[in-house]
């Protein structure tokens, strides 16, 4: 179960763990009617398996950074074994930068980096799972359009599996996903983002799933030009300062990020075969630069609010 914390936005002790249900679901569909599929790409089903075995035992008893880097350094390397791996970034100022050597350690970076970016975002009833289900359709579309039934066939299994479970995380949430659930997803979505590549350019990707990207790049920006430690928790993620914008209304917080996160992904599908990528890395850093300056902003207008009601409060 979820005991509520300091840092929580439950109120209420609510049972986690949905996602063992919701993994195990998608692993049994696949097996009955994706066998075919699971047999061509059964290093890349091990890695997501073993992915989702480190969620289960950080949702029991907090598996430590340690464990969780050798789990996803295995899973990477299973999925170069299944030539799943980043090679390129792409044409960047008239040159393709190939990444040679590096392309497993930077896979694993890149890899675990939004893994555990879509594991932050799973901070409001029904986010990580509505953000999930928008950048999955995405990458299905991709798929469809370019017939990787790989892409499709994962995609697909998955997208059905957390509509099912949104029906009891939507808000007030009955039951939470939990890390099991959470990280199997950001990896799931990492995967086929780099599945992807063989058919758009890499800079789409950033705007295909750009608000998990935003978020933890905005809040480590922030952490450390206040001079604390990028890697501590807190309640300045995207959907904190949202919340306390809707004055509590988590639904409509979710909906917001929700079409936010949307609009990015139509940008990254527009544009996913254009051949000058440095424009489109401008404008991605473009958009974090707005997004930090307005978040910034809001998130100093609700501390000046509350040091306001703390006087008053002393007062009366």
């Amino acid at each position: 179960v979820d005991i509520p914390n300091h840092r929580s936005m439950h109120k209420n002790i609510t049972p986690r763990g949905a996602g063992i249900g919701m993994v195990l679901g998608v692993m049994v569909s696949d097996i009955l009617f994706l066998n075919e599929f699971i047999y061509i790409h059964l290093a890349s089903f091990l890695a997501i398996f073993l992915v989702f075995i480190v969620g289960v035992l950080d949702d029991h008893r907090d598996a430590t950074p340690k464990t969780k880097f050798y789990v996803i350094f295995a899973a990477v390397l299973l999925l170069a074994y299944d030539g799943i791996t980043i090679h390129s970034l792409g044409k960047l100022f008239g040159h393709e930068i190939a990444l040679g050597w590096f392309a497993i350690p930077f896979t694993m970076f890149a890899v675990a980096g939004f893994t555990n970016a879509l594991n932050l975002s799973d901070g409001l009833d029904g986010l990580a799972g509505l953000l999930s289900i928008i950048i999955l359709s995405t990458l299905c579309f991709i798929g469809y359009e370019h017939k990787d039934f790989f892409i499709v066939g994962t995609a697909l299994s998955f997208i059905v599996a957390v509509t099912t479970f949104m029906w009891f995380n939507w808000n007030p949430a009955k039951i939470f996903m939990g890390d099991s659930g959470s990280l199997t997803l950001g990896f799931v979505i990492s995967v086929l983002s780099i599945k992807a590549l063989e058919y758009i350019n890499p800079i789409s990707i950033l705007f295909i799933a750009a608000i998990p990207i935003f978020d933890t790049l905005i809040v480590m920006i922030r952490r450390n030009r206040n001079g604390g430690a990028i890697f501590a928790p807190d309640q300045l993620h995207i959907h904190h300062i949202l919340l306390r914008f809707f004055n509590g209304n988590v639904r409509n917080s979710v909906i917001l990020i929700a079409l936010l996160q949307l609009g990015f992904s139509i940008i990254g599908v527009a544009f996913s075969e254009v051949g000058q990528q440095r424009y489109m890395l401008m404008l991605f850093f473009i958009n974090i630069f707005i997004f930090y300056i307005l978040l910034n902003g809001m998130l100093k207008r609700q501390n000046k609010f509350s040091f306001y009601r703390k006087k008053r409060r002393k007062k009366h």
